[in-house]
């Protein structure tokens, strides 16, 4: 699949209502194997972690969600 079409896909699925994105995300999330997912959930408490100190030390800047949504369905 080309990023494109991966981009397009991204874009249907994010039209969906929330609690569709929230159950496609978990079905998403349930294909990969055991071992992985718990590598994924590892490694999203880092990068949560990492974000959350740069946000409370001022070293980076914050985007409102409004601008990030405008720009992630832009056609």
């Amino acid at each position: 699949m080309s990023p494109g079409e991966l981009k397009q896909k991204f874009r249907e699925a994010f039209e969906l209502p929330e609690d569709e994105r929230f159950e496609l995300a978990e079905l998403l999330l349930e294909t990969l194997p055991a071992e992985m997912s718990a590598e994924v959930e590892a490694a999203w408490a880092q990068e949560i972690a990492r974000r959350v100190r740069q946000i409370d030390d001022g070293s980076v800047e914050t985007i409102p969600w409004e601008e990030v949504k405008a720009k992630l369905t832009q056609k």
